[in-house]
C-alpha cells in the first residue's frame, strides 16, 4: 500500500488555512534582510530628521543606537576575561598547542603588515588631506590618548576591579592569561574553577545572543543618527579619506584574504565568505569585534576549525587582530593628518607606522573605535594629537568597514593555520553556508541546521 503523499510532506509544505487546527505560518525574514532594512530605514529617518530639523527624532535615533552599543559593551569585560581564560585551558586538548599559538601570532603579524602596506600605498597615491578645506583649527585635542609608556605600563593593572569598571581590555586580557596559565599548572585541582568559568562564559554568550538579535533595531539608530548629526556636507569633506578607508579594507578583505586562502591554505575563498558572512555583517553593524566574538567563533568552527583551537584563536584575535582599525586606518589617518598640518613624512615615518601597526594593535582592544591606536601612531610620529579631532566626526561611518575587516581577519587566520597544520575539517569547510545568525543560538539548532545543509563538496582550490 502506498503512502499518502500529503501525509508525508513536511509541515512547512502543508497548505495553510486548510484542514482542522492548521494555522498560517509567518515566513521568517533572513537576518541579512533585517540588517539591510535597518540600514535603509536608518538612512531615511536620518535624512528626514536633518532636512525637517526634527530634534526629537535625532534624539530618539541617538538613544536607540547608544543603547544597542551600551548593551554590547556591558558584556565585554566579563566575556573577554572568561573567553581568554577558557581558551588558554582548552589548548591542552590540542596537539602542538605551542606551535599553533606561535603560527597564529605569526599570521596575525603577516596580514597586519600587508594591510598597513596597502593603507600607506593608497594614502600616498590619493593624498586624502589635500583639497578638503579643513585646517588645523578644525581639529580638537583628543581626550583619549595612547603612548608607548601608557601601552607598556598599562598592561599590568593596579588592582583587579578597575580594569572591569573602566573597561581596560588590555589589562583584562593580561589577568585572564595569567589565570589561564595558572589553571594549566594546577591541573585537576583547577577543574572546579574551569567548570564554573565555562558555565559563566556560556551564560554570557547566551545573553549576548539576545543583544545580537536587536542588531537591526540598533542599525536604525546608529545609521540614522550618523546621517542626522553629520549630514552629507560633512561627509563630502572627507570623501577621499572615507573612500580610501573603504577601498583599502575591501582590497584586504576581498583581495588579500582570498589570495591567501587559495595559495597558502589551498581552499576555496568563496566557501570562506559563505561561512563567515554572519560574523562579517554583524561586525559591520555593531562596530565591535568583541561584541561579535561569539558569532566569529561559531562561524570559524563551522568552517572546520577544531573547537579547541578556535576557542583560543578567535578570542585572542578579537583583542589583538585589527587589520582595519590598527593597520589600514592609522596608516591613512597619519598621512591625512600630516597633510592637513603640513608635515612632511619620510621613509622612516612610514616604517614606524608599520611597526606600530604590528606591535601596538592590541591597544585597540576590540572595542568600538580606534582612537587609542590612532593617538599611539600620531604620538610615535610626533604629529599633533589635535588631528584626532578632525576624524572623530566621520569615525562611526569608517568604523563599520574597519570592524568588518577586523572580524574577517579574525576568522581567516585560524582557518589558514588549521589548513596548513592539517587539522581543518574539509568536509565541514566545503559544506559551510551563510545560514542566519539566529541559528547559532543553541547547539541543538546548529546540529539541526548542519544535518539539513547540502553535503555536496566544493572542490578545494589548487
Amino acid at each position: 500500500m502506498s503512502a499518502n503523499p500529503a501525509s508525508t510532506a513536511p509541515e512547512a509544505e502543508q497548505p495553510t488555512g486548510s484542514g482542522s487546527g492548521s494555522r498560517p505560518r509567518i515566513p521568517k525574514v533572513p537576518f541579512w534582510a533585517q540588517i539591510v532594512t535597518g540600514l535603509v530605514l536608518g538612512v531615511l529617518l536620518g535624512w528626514l530628521a536633518r532636512s525637517q530639523d526634527l530634534g526629537w527624532l535625532v534624539t530618539t535615533l541617538d538613544e536607540i543606537g547608544s543603547l544597542f552599543v551600551q548593551l554590547l559593551k556591558l558584556a565585554v569585560a566579563p566575556l573577554v576575561f572568561f573567553a581568554i581564560l577558557v581558551s588558554i585551558t582548552n589548548l591542552r586538548q590540542v596537539n602542538n598547542a605551542a606551535r599553533l599559538a606561535t603560527r597564529t601570532l605569526l599570521w596575525f603579524m603577516i596580514t597586519s603588515l600587508i594591510a598597513v602596506a596597502i593603507g600607506l600605498t593608497i594614502g600616498l597615491v590619493t593624498n586624502p588631506g589635500s583639497g578638503t578645506g579643513l585646517t588645523p583649527k578644525d581639529g580638537a585635542l583628543s581626550e583619549t590618548k595612547g603612548s608607548w609608556i601608557d601601552f607598556l605600563t598599562g598592561i599590568v593593572p593596579g588592582d583587579v576591579i578597575t580594569p572591569f569598571t573602566e573597561l581596560n581590555v588590555l589589562q583584562i586580557v593580561f589577568m585572564a592569561a595569567v589565570a589561564g596559565i595558572a589553571a594549566l599548572k594546577l591541573g585537576d585541582r583547577a577543574k572546579p574553577i574551569l567548570t564554573l568559568s565555562q558555565a559563566i562564559l556560556e551564560l554570557l554568550q547566551k545573553a549576548l545572543w539576545w543583544v545580537i538579535r536587536l542588531a537591526p533595531i540598533g542599525t536604525v539608530g546608529l545609521i540614522g543618527y550618523a546621517i542626522a548629526d553629520y549630514g552629507w556636507d560633512l561627509i563630502g569633506k572627507y570623501a577621499t579619506f572615507t573612500a580610501d578607508v573603504y577601498i583599502g579594507c575591501a582590497l584586504v578583505m576581498f583581495g588579500v584574504y582570498p589570495l591567501l586562502l587559495a595559495t597558502v591554505a589551498k581552499i576555496s575563498p568563496l566557501q570562506f565568505f559563505k561561512g563567515a558572512w554572519p560574523a562579517i555583517q554583524l561586525a559591520f553593524v555593531s562596530r565591535s569585534s568583541v561584541g561579535t566574538m561569539p558569532v566569529t567563533q561559531r562561524v570559524t568552527e563551522r568552517l572546520g576549525v577544531p573547537k579547541e583551537y578556535a576557542s583560543f584563536a578567535v578570542p585572542f584575535g578579537a583583542t589583538t587582530k585589527m587589520d582595519g582599525c590598527a593597520a589600514i586606518y592609522p596608516a591613512l589617518a597619519a598621512i591625512f593628518i600630516a597633510q592637513i598640518f603640513d608635515v612632511q613624512l619620510g621613509i622612516g615615518d612610514y616604517l614606524l607606522i608599520a611597526f606600530v601597526s604590528v606591535i601596538g594593535s592590541a591597544a585597540t582592544a576590540g572595542l568600538t573605535g580606534a582612537t587609542v591606536m590612532l593617538t599611539l601612531t600620531l604620538s610615535t610620529l610626533g604629529l599633533p594629537l589635535e588631528g584626532v579631532g578632525l576624524l572623530m566626526a566621520i569615525d562611526p561611518i569608517l568604523d563599520m568597514m574597519r570592524t568588518a575587516t577586523n572580524v574577517a581577519g579574525q576568522a581567516l587566520v585560524p582557518v589558514i593555520v588549521a589548513a596548513r597544520e592539517k587539522i581543518l575539517d574539509h568536509d565541514a569547510y566545503n559544506s559551510a553556508s551563510p545560514s542566519p545568525i539566529d541559528s547559532f543560538g543553541d547547539d541543538a539548532d546548529r546540529e539541526e541546521i548542519r544535518d539539513a545543509e547540502p553535503k555536496t563538496a566544493v572542490p578545494a582550490t589548487a
